[in-house]
């Protein structure tokens, strides 16, 4: 094992991120860290125990998961507090991107102990440099609601942001999300879907939401895996229906138009600069 350096001597919390497929990925720095810590809080001990037998890494593993994270971050916090060094891991990619470690990584810092990071992959930042849609303005929104309605309203709610989203997907949930997508945004929007990143069977499309459905739909091997979609933002509404225009005209003549622009904006969802485009 290497001598720890000063800055990994003193109690210490790393968050470190480690492949999400392959393995190649893993960053030189991520297992010296992880070579050096007194213990290392893993989300799966048997899948981390793998990764780390693969890369001649014993130091110990402690289960760190949804189920026990509120019981265990108090009790790792304490072991720092007594000197040791701990890190934490997820299953795949960065940890808390999903995964657990939110509460532990608050304990610590409301606790005073330092919370490094040691970057790495993660699928939702990678699908993003490969997508080829709008990134300069994003949002990460995890995991979509289960329940029909509920995810329904959440997809609605993403529509409403006006910026790229980036999600990610189960494969037997991976139909009704592009069906969910397809009902909000239209047919036409277009959705890059990755698949597998970084793994043997990666694959990435950027196609309209219908095209990605009926390909989907025509082979079932693509339904496989886990999943990340990219949406850019559905385009605003820049005019009426011909009935709306018919109000408007009708309108117009007994409303100034400032106030006239604040009723239209306010029923429609325009900006008002867009609704004096119409008069």
């Amino acid at each position: 094992m290497k001598k720890p350096s000063d800055h990994m001597a003193s109690a210490h919390l790393w968050v470190v991120a480690t492949p999400i497929g392959n393995l190649e990925d893993m960053p030189p720095r991520a297992v010296a860290v992880l070579q050096q810590v007194d213990a290392i809080a893993a989300e799966d001990t048997r899948h981390s125990g793998r990764l780390l037998q693969h890369f001649g890494i014993h130091t110990p593993l402690l289960a760190y998961h949804d189920h026990n994270e509120q019981a265990q971050a108090g009790k790792l916090v304490q072991r720092m507090l007594a000197g040791e060094r701990l890190a934490l891991i997820s299953d795949a990619g960065t940890p808390l991107v999903s995964d657990p470690g939110y509460r532990l990584v608050a304990e610590a810092r409301a606790a005073g102990l330092t919370v490094s990071a040691v970057p790495g992959p993660s699928a939702a930042v990678l699908a993003l440099s490969i997508s080829g849609l709008p990134v300069e303005r994003f949002a990460f929104a995890g995991f979509p609601p289960s329940k029909g309605q509920t995810r329904q309203q959440w997809f609605k709610a993403l529509a409403e942001s006006g910026q790229t989203e980036v999600l990610y997907e189960s494969s037997h949930r991976i139909a009704s999300a592009l069906e969910a997508i397809e009902s909000v945004y239209g047919a036409d929007h277009p959705v890059f879907l990755a698949r597998e990143l970084t793994k043997l069977h990666e694959t990435t499309r950027l196609a309209p939401v219908a095209e990605l459905r009926r390909w989907l739909e025509e082979d079932p091997q693509q339904r496989k895996g886990e999943f990340v979609l990219v949406l850019p933002a559905k385009p605003r509404q820049t005019g009426l229906e011909p009935r709306d225009q018919q109000w408007l005209e009708a309108l117009k003549e007994h409303l100034p138009p400032g106030q006239l622009a604040r009723v239209v904006a306010k029923v429609t969802g325009m900006k008002k600069k867009e609704v004096y485009g119409l008069f």
